[in-house]
């Protein structure tokens, strides 16, 4: 706010008067007892009671005063001035619970309003009001502040009479463009347990309910996607289990909270934050049954107002569903066919909501058929993807994972690393000019994956598909809001997606001079040198994979696991090498090669012409004099290897190779 303007003034003076409410109702419970002060006290007794435009009007009967306790039996009914008609905010509804027959005193500064054409005066500014209860009843008094809260008649005011719409400018029957995107919820929703009607406007409701929750009052939605967002720990209780690939691919000391992003027949869109979980793994199952499918919620509370500039990862996301595929209503017009328009701005805020405990509604009709105004997402090939000019955009895609990279700072907590993805497609694998054979997709630590996904990847190489992924500056990376699903979508099966699988081996790019650190490449070449100083092996357990092997207590000549807590007869003999090579794609660099195997991978390569790196490791160390002369000058290839750094000054690549999922 402008300092010194109107708007900080105000809210100044709103802050105020809210804590000098506070303050009076605070004292007045302190004290439980009647302020002494009667002066200008206006005593009403509750008639009747209904709540129009979000204020509580009541129609009462004034009251005389009457000397010490005055009680509703005893109440002197004035017959000069009879009928008032009282208004309540609210919050002062909220605080007061009244119901017929309720005698309040309401304390200056009072205002009666008197209209030209209603003969019924109007109280205003009723804040300092106070509910009455016989006197002796103490116990009463503590009881009433815990009586549930009567379901009070809502006048619904037509937005035709406000806007004093004729009744020949209203639509007599429904456009198809309504039938389309207003569609009634089923019979489902007007259940027993919310006997208000149900509202199809996210605004109106918040205008309607406020921020406190939505007790009595549903929402028609259509669920437009269903994901999980993560939640610290300390959220609920602390996960349970310890998985295999749980520090680079399990999210430790996190959970996941079941989210639905919503869209209302006007266009606005919300977040719902539903209940917390200790994995992902139904993500898929609540994303296939409801998504597209029409929603009622009930119970709800605003949690946050979140703007474009607070949340650009929400907003991605709203951003890639809009414009709506169906013309939407708008607020505040005719509903024809004519104010029912595609060509709107796109949101500029949205309300996240979640449920009030235990009071949580959501009614999806699974059986009902899918929304006109249900978005699939656009299913794109990894080409089509590269060549976008735009930043932040979402995209999906179908890909088969080839290696899997977790980030091993040492800096960074195992619970926020990300882990690096390469994937390729069949638009990929092509022999189109200046396009990579492999894409590197990042896997933020903000994004939630479910168990068989971690699994998979952890076994084999898997088709995955990445929904709502983000790309942006030559990056696609998986953030908050993006799923990885293993099984095939239908329904974008049935929009047209290409989801064509490969159908021969998987090729690498070459290493060039255009290769980058952080890539995988293929490699050929001629070995010009070994670094001795570097060359070493150790045993590792054949069961779990544990490094750190010692003697068995019981027999020195073997080997005890302490992760197994058993001995290790058939240990597997890891080994790292440094090799540099010569290759004709970069003559001018120094390539240096840093091989990590097992001996169990030494046959890959035997029988070919070109023999692989492993074979001629097993050569060099399997000789016990350690000739090098034996190796150099052997050619290798075609070696899958990952770039770890690749400089100019000096003209060094550094690799390591890998073996693909």
């Amino acid at each position: 706010l402008c300092r010194g303007g109107l708007a900080e003034r105000l809210c100044r003076l709103q802050n105020r008067e809210r804590s000098a409410i506070s303050f009076w109702r605070h004292q007045c419970i302190s004290d439980d007892k009647i302020p002494s002060d009667k002066s200008g006290v206006l005593i009403v007794k509750i008639l009747e009671l209904f709540e129009e435009c979000t204020i509580q009007v009541a129609i009462c009967q004034q009251l005389e005063e009457s000397p010490a306790t005055l009680s509703a039996e005893h109440a002197v009914v004035s017959a000069r001035e009879p009928i008032l008609k009282v208004l309540f905010a609210r919050e002062t509804a909220a605080h007061l619970k009244s119901r017929p027959q309720d005698v309040i005193h309401i304390y200056p500064p009072w205002q009666k309003l008197l209209l030209k054409k209603a003969a019924v005066p109007v109280i205003m500014n009723t804040y300092f009001s106070q509910k009455v209860l016989p006197s002796g009843h103490s116990e009463t008094r503590a009881s009433t502040h815990g009586l549930r809260k009567m379901l009070i008649r809502k006048n619904i005011i037509s937005l035709a009479l406000t806007f004093r719409l004729d009744d020949d400018e209203l639509p007599q029957q429904p456009s198809a463009h309504q039938v389309a995107c207003g569609r009634q919820m089923p019979d489902k929703c007007d259940s027993k347990q919310h006997p208000s009607a149900v509202n199809d406007s996210l605004l109106e409701m918040v205008e309607s309910q406020g921020a406190v929750g939505w007790r009595e009052a549903q929402i028609r939605v259509v669920i437009q996607r269903v994901y999980c967002l993560p939640a610290r720990e300390g959220c609920r209780s602390h996960l349970q289990g310890n998985r295999p690939l749980s520090e680079a691919l399990r999210k430790d000391g996190m959970f996941c909270r079941l989210c639905l992003l919503v869209q209302d027949a006007y266009g606005m869109f919300s977040e719902v934050q539903l209940q917390s979980l200790n994995s992902a793994d139904d993500t898929e199952q609540y994303s296939r049954r409801w998504e597209g499918k029409f929603c009622c919620l009930a119970g709800m509370k605003i949690l946050q107002r979140t703007t474009r500039g607070r949340a650009l990862g929400l907003f991605s996301l709203i951003d890639s569903l809009w414009p709506p595929v169906v013309p939407v209503r708008v607020p505040g017009q005719s509903q024809d066919s004519e104010m029912m328009t595609t060509d709107l701005p796109p949101p500029s805020f949205c309300y996240i909501l979640t449920a009030q405990s235990g009071e949580i509604h959501v009614e999806v009709d699974e059986e009902e058929e899918i929304s006109n105004l249900y978005q699939l997402p656009a299913v794109r090939g990894l080409k089509d993807i590269l060549q976008i000019h735009a930043c932040n955009e979402r995209c999906s895609f179908w890909a088969r994972v080839l290696y899997l990279k977790p980030q091993t700072k040492l800096n960074v907590p195992v619970n926020q690393r990300e882990i690096c993805l390469f994937v390729t497609d069949c638009t990929l694998q092509g022999m189109a000019p200046l396009t990579p054979k492999v894409v590197a997709v990042s896997v933020a630590a903000s994004c939630v994956l479910s168990t068989e996904v971690t699994e998979a990847l952890s076994a084999a190489s898997r088709l995955i598909f990445f929904k709502d992924a983000l790309w942006g500056n030559g990056r696609i990376i998986c953030v908050e809001r993006t799923v990885l699903l293993l099984q095939k979508p239908l329904l974008y099966s049935a929009a047209g997606a290409d989801l064509s699988e490969l159908t021969g081996p998987v090729r690498l790019d070459e290493l060039d001079s255009t290769t980058q650190a952080n890539s995988i490449c293929a490699l050929r070449g001629t070995v010009v040198g070994v670094n001795e100083s570097t060359a070493f092996s150790w045993p590792t357990c054949d069961r779990c994979g544990n490094g750190k092997l010692e003697l068995c207590p019981r027999d020195r000549r073997l080997m005890y696991c302490n992760q197994c807590s058993e001995v290790v007869t058939s240990p597997v003999m890891k080994m790292q090498l440094e090799v540099f090579l010569r290759c004709p794609s970069r003559s001018q660099s120094t390539v240096k090669v840093k091989v990590m195997t097992q001996t169990e991978l030494l046959r890959m390569l035997l029988g070919t012409e070109c023999p692989g790196l492993f074979v001629l490791i097993n050569m060099l160390l399997s000789l016990q004099s350690y000739e090098v002369q034996s190796v150099l000058g052997k050619e290798v290839g075609l070696l899958n290897c990952y770039v770890h750094s690749a400089t100019s000054h000096p003209n060094c690549v550094a690799l390591e190779e890998i073996v693909l999922l």
